[in-house]
Parts: structure tokens; sequence; C-alpha cells
């Protein structure tokens, strides 16, 4: 899994309101491997959805990617004509986004949005991709798969319009998907059987999976990497082992700290502050004015710095005491 399929390279996506520009997105670079489930963490606005829509060019007006390169499988997508890219949104790369039940048309049944997939991108005919259609559905684990095509999305539960929204990701065989959220609004027992499903989906295609999510549960049970941002920014990458037993960036510390647990008497402990305004973001590190590490050099932007291991962070502190430590 050394061999990178996706590379986003300084990604900036701004938004442009009436109050002034949202620096939604600030030179985020990423890589996701050949096979790999790469997690996306952070509060919400911190840019991980913004991200993944950007990678499909699926960023609209008032929003525009100002800079940056996405290259998928060698080829920079964007540059493509829009034509191009249609051909690879649902083909080679497919999103799950995070309100099934709206992501769905409610006036057209789910089988039938599902078979229209294969007949655009695959040129089967309509008893071929009916066919496959019902082969998808049980693939992902619909019981019933004849009837439950016939339905419309507000026949279905939540957890079964995430399971066909899974299904119409996965119809077209993509090398790359992008999962945002897709256990929100879920029983726990349902997450965990969406969650299941996705990682024996990924193994079985050999598929590369973004997972986008605030749960650090979710992640550790399920991601292979963790890419943590806060406000726009990436602060920390790292092998999801590493990065829960030995966090470096101080708001990464805190996230794990706020994970819930009864093995201690403080039970969750909350991060202070709020998320700075991306109307306004400070020019320097956007997590000094929550951070217990603040210093002058703070003033100036981090950059990500990584070390032998793979283990990258964005913080003059950690940097610092890294050196010191050495010496």
């Amino acid at each position: 899994m050394s061999e990178a399929l996706l590379e986003i390279r300084d990604l900036t996506v701004h938004f442009a309101t009436e109050d002034g520009i949202v620096e939604a997105v600030d030179s985020v670079s990423l890589t996701v491997r050949h096979g790999e489930i790469l997690g996306i963490v952070g509060e919400s606005g911190s840019g991980k959805s913004v991200t993944a829509l950007a990678v499909l060019r699926l960023v609209r007006p008032p929003g525009r990617i100002v800079q940056g390169t996405i290259r998928f499988d060698g080829e920079e997508l964007l540059s493509l004509p829009e034509d191009a890219m249609r051909r690879v949104r649902g083909a080679k790369i497919a999103m799950v986004f995070q309100s099934p039940r709206t992501a769905l048309n409610p006036v057209i049944t789910v089988g039938r949005q599902i078979a229209r997939l294969f007949e655009i991108h695959q040129a089967l005919g309509g008893r071929e991709a009916w066919q496959r259609t019902l082969d998808i559905l049980g693939l992902v684990g619909i019981p019933e798969p004849e009837r439950r095509a016939r339905q419309y999305a507000h026949q279905l539960s939540g957890g079964m319009c995430q399971r066909v929204m899974i299904a119409m990701a996965l119809a077209t065989s993509p090398r790359l998907l992008l999962a945002d959220e897709p256990t929100t609004g879920l029983d726990v027992s349902i997450a965990a059987q969406i969650l299941d499903l996705l990682r024996d989906l990924g193994r079985r295609t050999g598929a590369s999976i973004v997972l986008i999510t605030h749960d650090l549960g979710v992640v550790a049970e399920t991601c292979d990497r963790v890419a943590v941002m806060h406000a726009g920014q990436v602060v920390e990458v790292a092998e999801t082992r590493a990065l829960f037993a030995a966090p470096r960036h101080p708001y990464t510390r805190a996230l794990v700290r706020s994970i819930p647990r009864v093995d201690r008497e403080v039970v969750m402990e909350p991060i202070p502050g709020t998320v700075p305004s991306l109307l306004a973001a400070p020019p320097g590190c956007r997590y000094a004015a929550r951070c217990p590490l603040v210093q002058r050099v703070c003033d100036e932007r981090p950059v990500l710095v990584t070390d032998e291991g793979g283990h990258a962070v964005a913080c003059h502190a950690v940097v610092l005491e890294t050196v010191v430590a050495r010496r």
C-alpha cells in the first residue's frame, strides 16, 4: 500500500459570502494509498467534507477551488474537461453522501437509480442492468432485493438507505470510495454493520476508502491511517495505532481526551474554546487561541513535518520538543 492512488497538494477552497471570503480549506495536502482506508477527522467546519467534494469537483458557487493539484492514478483532475470528469465520477471515484435519504431521488425507485448507473457507465441493457442491481443490493446485505429495489427512499429505514447509497457507490467498481459520515443518524448496531460492510467491501474489491467522520471510535476500529483537520488545515497524519498511542499535535491530544471512557474519573474532557472564524482566520497557527503550548513563534504558520516513521505534525512546540529531545 505504499503507492499513492490519490495525491492532493496545496488544495485551497474559498467561499464568497456577504461578509467576506471563507477560507474553508487552506493548503491541504493528503495522500491516499492503494487499498487503504484513510480516516479524516475533526470538528464540524474543519473542511473535511469540502475536501472530498473538491476531489470530485463538486464545489459549487459561491465556493471555488482557488489553487492546488489533485492527481488520481497519475491524472490531474482539476485540469480535466467536464465531460472527462463525468466519466471519473461514479465510475472511478464514488461518494457516499452524509444524508442518504436526501441524496436519493424521492420520485424514482432505488432500484431504478442503481440500474441507471449500469446503463450509463457500463452500457448494459435494461434487463441485464436490473439483474446487476439486484446482485449489488444483495452484496450490501439488503434482504429481499427484488422487493426493496421497487421501493422509494421514504419507504426504507435510515440504515437501509445508507446501504442503497453504498450499493450505488460500488455499482461500477470504483477504485476510490469517499464516505462522508456514513454512520450519522444510525443507531449503534446499524452503524457497526455499515462499518463492517465498508471494511469487507474494501478488502473484496481492493478499493481505497476515505472515511470522513468526527467519531474517533469509528476511526480506531476501521482506518489504516488518520489525517486530523482543524479550521481548514491538516495538523497531523499518522498510522492509526501510532496516532492513538502517542498523539502529537495539541489538538489531536485534546480530541483523544474527549473520547468518552468508563475507566477514568473524568468520563469526557471537552476541548476548550471554539474553532476560529474562517472569515478572518489568524495568520499563524489556527489552534493557538485554544492551545496550552502556545508560544510567540505560533504567530507564524506551522508546516507539516514528517518523521522517519511517517508521522507528520504541524506544530512549532512539538517540533521544538522533538529537537530538544534528540539533543
